[in-house]
Parts: structure tokens; sequence; C-alpha cells
């Protein structure tokens, strides 16, 4: 039962078949109606964007549970006695339904009736404005907004990021777990002409496939058992705006089919309707799979790979993009200490070491997490080894690095002793330090290559700044 007292709804005006219901529907803002103690008496479909909360469980609803906006808890304007104006405007953060802190514009008005008598408020949200085109330069960081890096394949992309914003071509992002895809996403859409609209996010292997298929495409009522009124589906949510699919790897083959189907002719169609409507939205697909070798194995449809894949944005891990691991450290390293209220000035020459030596197969998500642990347990000026997990430092220095060469792959052990392996022969494993034999497999792979350096980085295995480096290092000419 509702443990909230659900208000008379005055006149009629918000029942479910009124033209002012539906009206406010086709609004591309969220619309929120109070009665005068700042309870809800109505919302539009278009709440659904900041809230999960259904109909049913949100009438009587006091205001500040159901929109979780930082001014709930202290100055509601609502509740300011000197309050003199018609309408209001604050910025706030609200907590979305996919539980992330969103910064918006709430509008307030005063709702009277014919004889100016108060009967409560109307609230409209809206993001702010957002500038596009954010690639910028800040100290040693090359960013564009959330994203950090300045390596060479970092640059690409934010070269390639305001072209295929201003577009509305479907976009595949590809990468491995922890690389930012979800940001990368959301950057593409704020430097968008569809920055205004929402940004709707779907995670494809996080529901069962018949919750999935509502989810996205809605559901009138009755369409199965427990639908007790009409749901709009993320597509329709995201009208005017984008819709992300992350981890589209998961998506079921027979809801492949219908997505193909609404990128063919723009129309979705909700589960026990005939009857479907034009959704204007931009698709972003993401995933850590290898959809190729998926479409080779049956498990993806290679139509759709070809109507998602028209434009496609590959995040590199971390371990290839050595020039960014101390950027990002830094930027979350400042990041957890204004959170905390901590002076934590930076790492201590042996923890630094540790971390530029970490592999991190978790990449940028791990970056973060390290650093929210360091930051927590510090009690000094400076980060030490002993303020970084644990796993970190048995795993700093990794025992096998792995190197291709040939097509055949060296494991090569970080000590004076090498592991017999019979791709390595005995003469090569004569060497004094890990140092030569690394020299000698970047002499023998640009011998192979034909002195072409990228080609070489193919054969090692390596990015190419990774091969630069080293050939400066080792001084091979």
């Amino acid at each position: 039962m509702n443990p909230f007292i659900r208000p008379p709804i005055a006149h009629g005006l918000f029942n479910k078949g009124t033209n002012l219901k539906r009206l406010l529907d086709t609004l591309d803002q969220p619309v929120i109606i109070l009665d005068k103690d700042l309870n809800i008496i109505f919302f539009n479909s278009k709440t659904r964007t900041i809230s999960d909360i259904s109909s049913e469980k949100a009438l009587g609803m006091p205001c500040r549970y159901f929109l979780k906006a930082r001014h709930c808890t202290h100055d509601c304007p609502l509740k300011n006695p000197d309050l003199k104006t018609n309408k209001t405007i604050i910025e706030t953060d609200i907590l979305s339904s996919s539980r992330q802190i969103i910064p918006v514009k709430i509008s307030f008005s005063e709702v009277y009736d014919s004889f100016e008598n108060k009967q409560g408020y109307i609230l409209t949200i809206k993001e702010p404005d957002k500038e596009k085109n954010k690639s910028k330069i800040q100290g040693e960081d090359l960013n564009f907004s959330s994203i950090i890096g300045k390596s060479p394949q970092m640059e690409k992309i934010y070269r390639l990021l305001p072209v295929l914003a201003q577009s509305d071509a479907s976009i595949l992002i590809t990468g491995e777990t922890g690389t930012g895809k979800d940001l990368l996403a959301e950057e593409v859409h704020r430097a968008s002409e569809r920055s205004e609209g929402p940004f709707i996010k779907v995670n494809c292997g996080a529901l069962p496939e018949t919750l999935l298929e509502s989810e996205l495409f809605g559901h009138t009522k009755g369409a199965f058992t427990g639908a007790v009124e009409n749901k709009p589906g993320r597509f329709k949510l995201a009208h005017n705006g984008t819709l992300f699919l992350t981890e589209i790897g998961d998506l079921p083959l027979t809801l492949q089919v219908k997505l193909l189907t609404f990128l063919d002719d723009k129309i979705v169609y909700p589960l026990g309707s005939t009857k479907g409507f034009q959704a204007n939205v931009r698709m972003i697909a993401a995933t850590h799979r290898d959809l190729e070798q998926m479409v080779r194995d049956g498990k993806f449809r290679q139509d759709l790979l070809f109507r998602l894949n028209v434009a496609r944005l590959h995040l590199p891990p971390l371990r290839e993009r050595e020039d960014d691991i101390f950027l990002l450290l830094n930027h979350f390293l400042k990041k957890f200490n204004e959170a905390l209220n901590k002076k934590i000035s930076g790492f201590t020459p042996e923890a630094k070491s540790i971390l530029l030596k970490y592999t991190y197969p978790g990449n940028v998500r791990e970056v973060r997490n390290i650093m929210e642990y360091g930051a927590n347990v510090c009690q000094d000026s400076k980060i030490t080894p002993q303020d970084l997990p644990a796993y970190i430092q048995h795993r700093a220095k990794p025992l096998i690095e792995t190197f291709s060469r040939n097509n055949e792959t060296l494991k090569l052990f970080e000590t004076q002793d090498l592991k017999q392996n019979e791709t390595i022969s005995r003469n090569e494993t004569n060497f004094s330090s890990f140092s030569e034999i690394e020299k000698k497999l970047i002499t023998d792979a640009l011998f192979n290559a034909g002195g072409n350096k990228s080609k070489a980085s193919e054969i090692l295995g390596w990015g190419r700044t990774t091969l630069w480096r080293k050939i400066k290092k080792y001084e091979i000419g």
C-alpha cells in the first residue's frame, strides 16, 4: 500500500483521459504539478527520464522524495515565506533514474483557481545550456570535458568528436571494460545539436529479454500480466535526443531484429500495440565484445552491425596510453582531495614508481578506484606505497610480459633467470639483463618490419608511442 496519503485531484483536471494530460505528455521537458502541501498530483511522461517511480506510487508523494534534488534538503524556494514572485528559477542537482547526479534548472510557478486562491505549483525541469565542442587544453590535460588524455590515440578521438557530434549517424563505441565508453557517448550527445534533448542510457545486459523489450519499446496496458498501465519505452523518452545502448553485444537475437527494424524506418511499436509512433532518436551503441567474431559465430546479426557501425570510435586500453596514466592519477587524486577535504599534494617516488609500472587491466575505472582508496587511507601529505591496495604492490612489476614476434609468443621474466621456452634459443638466453633482451626484441622487430616502426609495434604487440619511447631509451639507431 502506498505509504503516502493520496490527495484529491481537483476538478478531475489530471485524470488519465483528459486532454490536459495528453497535452502535457507531448512536452519535451519534465513537468510536475504539486498541491499546496508540495505533494505530487501529476507528472508527465517525460519525467520518467529523471525518476523511475511509477505514477501509482508517486501520486501523493512529497516532492522531495521524488526529485531528490540538492535544494530539497535545504533552501527549498517553495518553503520560503519571503517568496514574492510568481515564478522562480533555481539551478540545482538531482539524482536521476540511472542514479547519476545531473545539473538542472527548475522553474516554479504558482497555480491559482478562478477565485485567485492558490491551489499548488507547477514545476518544469531543464538541463542547463551546454557549450558545444568542449575540447580544450588545461595545463597538461587535453580534455573533451570529462575525458582526459593527451596521447596520440586520444588526440585522434578529440579530432573526430566534433565532426561526429554534428552528424546524426549511428556510432559504435568499442573498447575494453573501464575505458570510458559511457563518458564518450555522453560527450558526443553534449556536443551535438541534440544536447537540449534527453540522453537515455540502457544496459542491454542488465535485464532479462522480456523486461528489456518492454524497457526499450514500451508497452500498453494489459499487454502482459502485470502491465497495469501504459508505459513509454526508452525510445519514446529519448525522442529528440540520444539513446545509448551499452553492452549491445548482450542484446538477444530477437530484439536485434526489432532494433534493426527501428533503424530502418524510425518507428517504434510498443508491446501489445499495433499502432507505432515516429521516434526522432540518435543511436549510439557500445560494447567490449568482438562483434565481428560474434557475427561469425551466429550470435550477432551482420545487418545490424552494418547499421550501428556507420561510424566507429575505439577507446584504447590504458596500457597503450602510458602518457595518460599520470594525468589520470593526478586528476582523480585532485577530485578525491576535494571530496574528502584533504590536502594530499602528490605521490612519494616509491608510490609513483609502483603506479607507473602497474598495467591497469581495469583501465580508467581501476585508476579511479585506486585513487579513491589511496585518498581515503592516506594520513600524510603524499600517497605512499602503504596507501595503495595490496594487490598493486604485488603486481606492480609484472612477472611476465608478453611480446609477439613472427607470430610466436615469447614469455620473458623480469629477473636474471629466464624460464626455458621453445621460442627462445639458447643463444638468446645469455643476456645479462631484461633490458638487453627487450632491446634485442625491438631490433629484431624493426629488422623484420623493414624499419617501419608502425609495423614493428604491431609485431611486438605494443602501442606506437611505447615503441618510440623505448627506441629512444635504448638509443636504437
